[in-house]
């Protein structure tokens, strides 16, 4: 417990801001990357911020992806890409609820 505890004092609550899937939630439900967030924090608490950086990469990693999904956009993004290459050859010819057109099975 620390010398001064200001935060109960003034009846605020920091941790809830720092942390971002931490919070409380609606309907009580942890959040998406809850997780993720919880194992970088217990591999990263007491260590130190330089230790932590190297020790905790993966944690961090993961808690990242989980949050932001760039690995995740980049790997539609070449699907996409990939899609579009065959359809410009004519090896694949997309489905018809696809492109808009009327379903003609009954």
């Amino acid at each position: 417990m620390p010398f001064v505890d200001l935060q109960s004092k003034l009846g605020i609550n920091l941790d809830r801001w720092l942390l971002q899937q931490s919070g409380e939630q609606p309907n009580k439900r942890a959040a998406r990357c809850h997780a993720f967030e919880k194992e970088w924090i217990e591999c990263a608490h007491g260590i130190g911020q330089t230790r932590a950086k190297k020790e905790c990469k993966l944690e961090f990693e993961d808690f990242y992806e989980c949050m932001h999904r760039q690995k995740t956009h980049e790997r539609l993004h070449a699907i996409r890409q990939q899609r579009d290459k065959l359809i410009k050859e004519g090896k694949y010819t997309p489905p018809n609820h696809h492109t808009g057109k009327a379903d003609e099975t009954p």
